[in-house]
């Protein structure tokens, strides 16, 4: 029996096969679910404009949400969660708009905010779908391929994915049945810093750095780095940028902790 949560989220996308295909992911896996997981409470939310906090509200209603989390680490899980949502599917309408609406400052990142603001206000939702299409899914296959294995062997479904399931089995943060993606698609990776920051995932605090060192930071600048230089990457070009440079503030704070 679906939850109330889902069952909103599926009334707001239309249905079940608009709701996976608004995901990118298989019909099935949608109708198998009784409650949205935990991997895909961001992107449902976006698509559907369906609260978390009604999507999953052990995860995120008031007895769920952690009172002591530094402000730095809120913020960190908020970009996470962002790259994670733009990483396992095209914005929607609404998501856009909200991006539209980023301020950016003379940071780093202020400056990435203020270009994908200005990138989300200059494009639409069909042109964005089209796009996301060509560069992460394709007829046969995209123009990038954003996964772990891939860009670390030259292959899927290789050893970094199984040294990355080691990892994860043992901070107690299991894959979700219905999910087709293997763990190491850079979306995915995102969502677990983002509860790993925002302490959604009860782990000890060297997690976070362990998941960044050992599988993010060997390789998902470089998919960032290729999303920015993609030739069908037009709207997914600032998302490129914010990504990789907030990869590079992500390394130099987990080295200046050492």
């Amino acid at each position: 029996m679906r939850d109330p949560g889902l069952s909103q989220a599926i009334e707001a996308a239309g249905g079940v096969a608009q709701l996976a295909r608004k995901l990118g992911i298989a019909q099935p896996s949608v109708s198998n679910w009784n409650r949205v997981p935990a991997e895909r409470v961001v992107a449902v939310e976006a698509i559907t404009g369906v609260s978390r906090l009604k999507l999953r509200p052990d995860l995120y209603g008031e007895r769920a949400m952690v009172e002591d989390i530094d402000p730095v680490d809120h913020g960190r899980a908020q970009e996470y969660a962002l790259l994670a949502t733009l990483l396992s599917g095209a914005p929607t309408k609404s998501l856009l708009a909200q991006l539209g609406q980023l301020r950016g400052d003379e940071t780093t990142l202020g400056r990435a905010h203020a270009v994908l603001a200005a990138a989300a206000g200059g494009t639409d939702a069909m042109s964005v779908e089209r796009e996301y299409f060509a560069l992460f899914v394709g007829l046969g296959r995209g123009e990038l391929l954003p996964y772990a294995s891939y860009y670390l062997t030259g292959f899927l479904n290789e050893r970094p994915l199984s040294r990355l399931r080691e990892d994860l089995f043992a901070l107690g943060i299991e894959r979700a049945e219905a999910n087709c993606e293997p763990e190491d698609h850079a979306a995915i990776l995102c969502e677990i810093m983002a509860g790993l920051a925002g302490g959604r995932f009860p782990a000890p605090p060297a997690a976070q750095r362990q998941i960044f060192e050992k599988h993010i930071a060997p390789w998902m600048g470089r998919l960032f780095a290729d999303i920015e230089r993609a030739a069908g990457a037009r709207f997914y070009r600032s998302v490129g940028l914010l990504g990789r440079q907030f990869l590079d503030v992500e390394a130099e704070a987990f080295t200046l902790a050492n």
